[in-house]
């Protein structure tokens, strides 16, 4: 969680009408010392973090959906090299979601994958 801008500003602030140094600010309104040292730099909070996927490849991940639709996270993780909760989020940023087999038997029933606009 972020703090607001108000309490932000609040601290610069204080801490340009004190002469408070960073560490000193930050002691005084229970923050951290990084956290001051970032709002000096720009006391604004960031809306959105902008974070692409650095080691899985998405295309090849698609096409591993496709060849393989009824494959578990785990074989796609060893197939492209990757960990398995990573594979989860890529998933997911993708939009493809499992849906259950509902003509399969009750014992026998997999997980296959539904391709978004693939109806």
């Amino acid at each position: 969680m972020t703090y607001p801008s108000s309490f932000r500003c609040k601290v610069l602030s204080v801490r340009k009408k004190e002469g408070l140094t960073i560490a000193q600010a930050a002691a005084r309104f229970c923050v951290g010392i990084a956290s001051v040292t970032r709002w000096v730099k720009n006391p604004n909070p960031k809306q959105t973090r902008n974070k692409p996927a650095t080691k899985i490849d998405m295309i090849a991940l698609a096409r591993d959906v496709q060849a393989f639709p009824d494959a578990y996270q785990a074989e796609r993780a060893r197939r492209l090299g990757v960990s398995e909760k990573g594979i989860g989020h890529a998933l997911r940023r993708m939009n493809i979601s499992y849906k259950k087999n509902t003509a399969a038997s009750q014992s026998g029933r997999r997980q296959t994958a539904h391709l978004p606009g693939d109806d």
